[in-house]
Formats: C-alpha cells, structure tokens, sequence
C-alpha cells in the first residue's frame, strides 16, 4: 500500500487477462538484470543464480500438456515476493535447455498463467497491473468473499488454456524459506473442478497438480551485515545497542534476536494494553517445563491475537480461523471501507459526503496496520533458528522485524536492506492425480469436500518434504 490513504478510492477493477508474446519475450530478456538488481524498493533482490532439481518432470509434462493429454496445475510455495520472477526464470530458461538436453520436444511456449493478489496494483503501482495482463496474470481479490470473475477466468484458463496455470497456495508470502503455512483449498478445488470441466465436454485429459518448492540462500553468509542490520533495529527501537566482536559465533546473534524481540514485545504488549484497552496480562501461563523461548513465543502469538482483536471489533469481523485466514478476512473489510464499490462516482458526492467517505479510508487503513504487523509474524516459531542457526534463518527473522518498525514508523512499503547476493534452488516435486481423486468422490457432496481437504493436506506434505 501506499505510505498511508488520505481519501476513499474507487474500487479496484478487475484486469482481463490478455497475454502478449512480445511483451513476455521482452520481460524475459531483461529477466536477469531484474533477479541481479534491485528494480523496486521492496525486492530483495540480488540473486545471481538460479538452480533446480527434477526439471525432466516438468518438461516431460509439458510435452504431454502440448500433446493434449494432460492438464495441469503448479503450485509454487511463495517464501519471498521474488518468487514469481524465479518461477519465470524455471520456465523460460531451465526448463528448454533441460528439454533439449534429455531430447524431449516441445513445439510451443513454455509459460504459465498465474494469478496474482489484485492488491498488488494498490502497492507497487497501476503499470503492475498492465505488465501482468500482458504476461498472463489474472488478478484475484483475497478474502472470506468468493472473487468470481477471477475464479470463472482461473477456471477457464486451468481447462481451456494454451498453457498451464500456476498459483500459490499459501496465498501470500511469510518470509520464510523452511516453514510451508497452511495451504488455501483453492488449488484442490481447482483441481477437481478441471476435472469437472472435462468430464461434461468428454475430454480425458488427465488432471495433475504440481508441487514446485522454493528456497532462497546467500551466496556468502551475511554475518557482518546482519551485525549491522541488528544494531539499527536496535537503535531504532530504542534498545541499547549490543556491541559484538567480529567474528562472534551464531549463538551471540541468537542472543542478541532473542533480547531485541523481548524488547519490542513488552513494548506493543503496554501500547496495546494503554492505548487500545487490552486485557494483556504482565505474565503469561505456560507449561512449567516451557523454555525461555517458548514463552517468548507465547506472548508473540498472544500479542498477534491482540492486535487482529483490534482490528477486528473495529470493522465488527468474527475471530475464526487461523491467523492468516484472519488477515484475509480484515483485508477484505478494510478494502470494502476504503475502494468503495457502493460510490459509484466519488468525485459526484457533496463536500460532506466526501469528508465522511475520506474520513473513514483513513481510519480503515490505520486499523489495517495491525493486520499487516501480524503477516509478518504469522510464521515464526519457537525452534526456527534453533534448529538451524543459518545466517539465512537469522536475516530472514531480522528482516520481519525490520518489517514491523517500518510500518510502525508509517511506510507500509519498506525498502528493505540487501545484506548480500543469493541464489535460488528450485525443486519440481512428484505430480499429484486428481483425476482419480475426483472420480472417488462422485455423487456425494461431502465425499467431495473431504476429496479436496485431503488433496490439500498432501499438496502440503509435499511441500514440506521438499523444503526439509
């Protein structure tokens, strides 16, 4: 989103899907300079190179989607927001050089369809928008409500399609590269409404989904510069700034997180508790046998509940789901207050009528931020560092926080800080039938639901594997 919304806005339109072969050739040539540089404030940016595992699989089921026999869908895990550039980058290059490698022809473009969050167009500007349409994005609106020109034109495209779709469905980034969250159904429910969709044209294309795992790493370990990076979230929060010598050992940087995140914990747990009327309680109740950590991580979770309470009684949103789910349906309410489809023409209302308006976007987009403080979180663990104490795991948790100061400090669009050059393993996973699955569940309504719920929890598992 913009720094902050001054005025109630027109609602956000939907844009058609109109995919340009030059336009794509043109992205994909400056594709390297966009994965090496940093083209936009918000990517992380400088990764120089690019690997991937099993790519044979992904160009076998090509040449079998060309051939007409299959239909498929890749499901991509979505740690960071340069993942659907990497995704372009296994399609347009890995993928040819792997198929010409092992002899096996493919006779068109070797692309995807993919949808993208229509907010995206809100943050990073209207010119996203055009790019996307034109290299095959279908933009979808988040949320409790069902998006169903999105949803029909997906589903279209997932059946019909010159090429495969691809879509991620954790549904938003969580800034981790070694936690998978909990999958949407979407991807399953595509799944076998595709199925669906053939079987009432008498097509026996099989359907397939594909995991595609996505994992990021520096090329150096960035220990100087995380030493840098701590001491101006120290700074800036206010905490005493710990100095460490050169060349101090992983356990000193976890100490010193550790110390940082209690800080800035004690602190929003007073702001909520002052400010916003919250019952936080000065200690929390644990397991006796619950390390320093874990309570940490209670009082995190406790503190993110808070926070979307907030929000939530605001916008009069029931507390159901998970923390993700949560955020998706405060997203949707804040959008609803601000992009006002109800106003056909906002610049036609009276004085009075436009103050009102401007004056609840306003409000509605400060309740938001507790929401967006709380995606930041919505994956950190008690044992994520501990289990592996790599400087990657250590700036991944350093830069969420760097997230959350930034928009405190009122940029809801940090520019955040490049600690060093990374490169990118790609793994293609086993494909998932869904024919089959489909065909199991005929002819009784919940049957189908537990088909999709099941398929989801596999597409999870395999996920998991791959990142393990």
């Amino acid at each position: 989103m913009p720094r902050s919304i001054q005025s109630t806005q027109p609602p956000l339109k939907f844009i058609p899907q109109r995919l340009n072969p030059v336009i794509l050739q043109i992205v994909r040539w400056l594709l390297p300079m966009v994965l090496r540089f940093r083209t936009r404030p918000w990517l992380t940016a400088g990764i120089v190179r690019v690997e991937a595992k099993n790519v044979e699989v992904l160009a076998e089921l090509y040449q079998q989607f060309q051939a007409g026999k299959i239909r498929f869908l890749l499901a991509f895990r979505h740690p960071e927001v340069e993942d659907p550039l990497c995704m372009l980058y296994l399609l347009s290059r890995i993928v040819p050089q792997v198929a010409r490698q092992e002899g096996i022809t493919l006779r068109s473009l070797v692309h995807s369809y993919f949808l993208y969050d229509r907010g995206m167009t809100v943050w990073a500007g209207k010119w996203l928008g055009w790019l996307f349409s034109r290299i095959g994005g279908v933009p979808v609106h988040r949320g409790r409500r069902l998006d169903r020109q999105a949803i029909q034109t997906a589903r279209e495209l997932f059946a019909n399609g010159e090429i495969p779709i691809a879509v991620a469905p954790e549904g938003g980034t969580n800034g981790h590269s070694g936690i998978v969250s909990p999958l949407e159904p979407g991807v399953a429910q595509m799944g076998f409404w595709c199925v669906e969709d053939l079987q009432k044209a008498n097509r026996t294309e099989t359907v397939i989904i594909v995991p595609i795992a996505i994992q990021y790493r520096y090329v150096e370990p960035p220990w100087s510069k995380l030493d840098w990076l701590l001491t101006k979230l120290e700074a800036d929060s206010g905490l005493p700034v710990m100095e460490i010598e050169q060349g101090a050992n992983e356990e000193i940087y976890y100490q010193r997180l550790c110390r940082l995140a209690e800080y800035l914990i004690t602190e929003m747990e007073e702001f909520y508790r002052r400010f916003y009327h919250q019952d936080i309680p000065k200690t929390i109740s644990t397991d006796e046998s619950a390390t320093p950590n874990q309570v940490l991580i209670a009082r995190l979770h406790r503190l993110l509940d808070k926070a979307l309470q907030v929000a939530e009684q605001y916008f009069g949103v029931q507390a159901q789901g998970n923390y993700i789910d949560r955020c998706r349906r405060l997203e949707e309410a804040g959008w609803n207050y601000i992009y006002r489809e109800d106003l056909p023409d906002i610049n036609a209302l009276p004085p009075f009528k436009r103050g009102l308006a401007d004056w609840i976007a306003q409000e509605a987009d400060l309740r938001m931020r507790h929401m967006r403080i709380v995606e930041s979180f919505v994956a950190v663990t008690a044992t994520y560092i501990q289990e592996q104490p790599t400087a990657e795991r250590f700036a991944e948790t350093a830069l969420l926080v760097f997230d959350m100061l930034s928009r405190i400090q009122d940029t809801t669009l940090p520019g955040r800080p490049r600690l060093g050059l990374r490169q990118t393993q790609i793994t293609v996973g086993e494909p998932i039938l869904v024919t089959e699955r489909w065909k199991n569940c005929q002819g009784d309504r919940l049957a189908a639901r537990q088909g999709v719920s099941d398929l989801t929890k596999d597409l999870q598992v395999a996920l998991e594997k791959m990142i393990a």
